[in-house]
């Protein structure tokens, strides 16, 4: 008994599709030679090793260091050879394609082959382009190296990793991949990833786009919109308040049912414009379907409220007095959770506009969760870095070198208005005290004409305190008018102080930030593209064999529903034109029908292997009518 004689299924399907053949095309003609030993030109040992690293995720290896404690016969059978390939030949293989530039001409025959095998079929909706989802992925990558670091959802932390770019279509098929540094954001790996897909799959373009709210940025949309795309997505929840800010809101209609009838989720149209940053007075009109989720409630104002709901007055005695007894607390007012999905098209149906965003959680989100993870989507190959500038560093020095340009400029501003401050109370006081020895002159001059009159003492007293009060009024504005500008004076000084002070701190952090700076390194990514390319690969070929040798039962089952099928020991006999497959049989009734089902589809389809023999396929103790020798040779 062979272990893992179902993986001819795979096999076989590779061929079918064509797999092989765009990926054998794909890989670079000149490989590096195995330490001077071996060159990789042989067509019968490089499609071997490329099965080996195809199927290897297949066989429940996670990195090719796994086949130095592999002791299975999965390998060897899909390679046709008598054992598997070793660690070290299959690692240097995967190093010579990787340092050949493989991973572009494999991801550009991954985005071919797929558009080719999934063609896109009748629109759901007449009048709208095929959907197509992009969505990123990030998968932690611990080392004690500085590398560029992410938010990994895995783990709820910021951590360094590899941020991924994931392409799929309506069905749920990942199309395309694309690796990318750490740091990389949604709304930069989008445009790439899907330009890439337009150029190599011959599709035409991508008209329509569905994304998670991270591409929710304004001026990300704008431009998207600009290039003839439809952008679906989701406002995040700071850029609304309530369905207060929307507009044209219509009517609610049901767009749910659970299995009891009850609606859940009801969904009306409506309109928005939001500002763009880069263009001030300038806003983008978007299209809304607001969906409101009847399940989930959130706390909210009552109908007719401005705010929220206070706690009414209760007479009676408090809570600190004698006879207190405690009564329920109030009713807290809630609403149904609002899901604002916003579109840049034109015109879009409401109903539409819904549906083809909440596809994306079972055509994207489970096809990453139930098929790319458990074929090893998280595993990192390869953890070679070289060194790059520090970006966190980098964005730091940015900050405080525009803090200090900033305290400079406004430094020389505090300055030259503090010498203007300066000069004008300077100018002032020499004005102020020669016009009070103008007045104070003139005022001794008539006392002394007073007293040489022989005023009276009293009138003298009265006539003198007359003529000091007139004199200090006048002199009041002249002084209030030097007081001001010397305040001004002292301020704008402060301010000089206060800059050139920060000035010297920032100078202080600058000289201590590149003191401490950390060197960062980025990870080669060369063989990991290769590897996702070959995952991806492999998850499309499951699919193919789960649509065309499956029962229909079997249309949304995902890897681990479909692995002990492929994992079945069995006996394999190769002849002449023909390969004959008996599979041991499921300790389940219902298994083993299924499997007597995929063995008749199997047989009807009379596919070939590689070397052009056909494979014949059969289940083996299987009782009752279910037990029959399924598979033909074809003349």
């Amino acid at each position: 008994m062979g272990e893992g004689a179902g993986y001819l299924l795979l096999l076989a399907a590779a061929h079918e599709t064509g797999l092989i053949e765009a990926l054998e095309a794909a890989l670079p003609e000149d490989l590096p030679a195995d330490n001077g030993r071996r060159h990789y030109n042989n067509l019968d040992s490089r499609r071997a090793l490329l099965l080996t690293l195809l199927f290897l995720p297949a066989v429940g290896l996670r990195r090719t260091h796994d086949l130095r404690g592999y002791t299975g016969d999965a390998l060897a059978l899909l390679t046709c050879r008598t054992r598997a390939y070793s660690y070290r030949h299959t690692e240097r293989f995967l190093s010579a394609v990787a340092g050949a530039g493989g991973a572009e001409t494999l991801t550009d025959a991954l985005a071919e082959w797929t558009a080719r095998l999934w063609q896109p079929g009748p629109r759901v909706f007449a009048d709208q382009p095929p959907a197509y989802y992009v969505d990123g992925h990030r998968k932690a990558v611990h080392s004690n190296k500085l590398i560029p670091r992410g938010l990994v959802s895995r783990y709820g932390k910021v951590l360094g990793c590899r941020a991924l770019m994931l392409l799929h279509d309506r069905h749920g098929h990942p199309l395309l991949a694309t690796t990318h540094r750490g740091d990389t954001h949604l709304t930069v790996g989008l445009p790439q990833i899907i330009e890439r897909y337009e150029r190599v799959s011959g599709q035409g373009p991508v008209e329509r786009v569905i994304v998670d709210r991270e591409g929710m940025a304004t001026a990300f949309l704008a431009h998207l919109a600009r290039s003839g795309r439809d952008v679906v997505t989701v406002l995040r929840s700071n850029q609304y308040e309530g369905i207060k800010f929307f507009t044209e809101v219509g009517e609610f209609v049901p767009l749910s049912w659970d299995r009891q009838g009850e609606v859940t989720r009801e969904v009306a149209p409506a309109r928005c414009s939001l500002p763009l940053p880069d263009h001030p007075g300038e806003r983008l009109d978007l299209r809304v379907a607001l969906m409101r989720d009847l399940r989930r409630r959130v706390p909210g104002a009552l109908e007719g409220e401005e705010g929220p709901r206070h706690e009414p007055h209760v007479a009676g005695p408090s809570w600190f007095d004698d006879g207190w007894i405690a009564t329920p607390a109030p009713v807290v007012s809630t609403e149904p959770a609002l899901v604002p999905i916003v579109s840049t098209a034109d015109e879009v149906d409401a109903m539409e506009l819904a549906k083809v965003y909440t596809h994306r959680w079972p055509a994207q989100e489970n096809v990453i969760r139930d098929w790319l993870i458990p074929l090893g989507l998280d595993t990192n190959h390869g953890f070679g870095k070289k060194q790059v500038p520090n970006s966190e560093a980098q964005k730091r020095q940015a900050t405080l070198e525009k803090r200090l340009a900033n305290a400079k400029r406004w430094g020389e501003k505090a300055r030259l208005a503090s010498l203007r401050a300066q000069k004008t109370s300077d100018r002032r006081w020499k004005r102020a005290r020669e016009h009070s020895r103008e007045l104070y002159s003139e005022l001794n001059d008539r006392l002394l004409q007073m007293e040489a009159a022989g005023m009276l003492e009293r009138e003298y007293r009265a006539r003198r305190k007359e003529l000091v009060e007139a004199v200090e009024a006048e002199m009041g504005g002249h002084w209030r008018g030097y007081f001001r500008s010397h305040d001004a004076c002292n301020i704008e000084y402060a301010k000089w102080e206060r800059y050139c002070r920060e000035q010297r701190g920032l100078l202080r952090e600058l000289e201590d930030l590149k003191a401490g700076e950390r060197r960062m390194y980025e990870l080669d990514d060369s063989k990991d593209r290769v590897m996702t390319v070959l995952k991806l690969a492999l998850a499309n070929l499951a699919m193919w064999v789960r649509d065309n040798d499956f029962p229909p039962e079997y249309a949304r089952a995902a890897w681990q529903r479909l692995a002990p099928f492929f994992r079945l020991p069995g006996r394999v006999v190769w002849g002449g034109e023909t390969v004959n497959v008996e599979l041991r049989s499921f300790n389940d009734r219902g298994l083993n029908r299924d499997l007597a089902d995929v063995c008749r589809r199997v047989s009807d389809a009379q596919p070939r292997l590689a070397d052009g023999r056909w494979l014949m396929v059969a289940a083996e103790d299987v009782p009752g009518p279910a037990r029959t020798r399924l598979g033909r040779h074809a003349a």
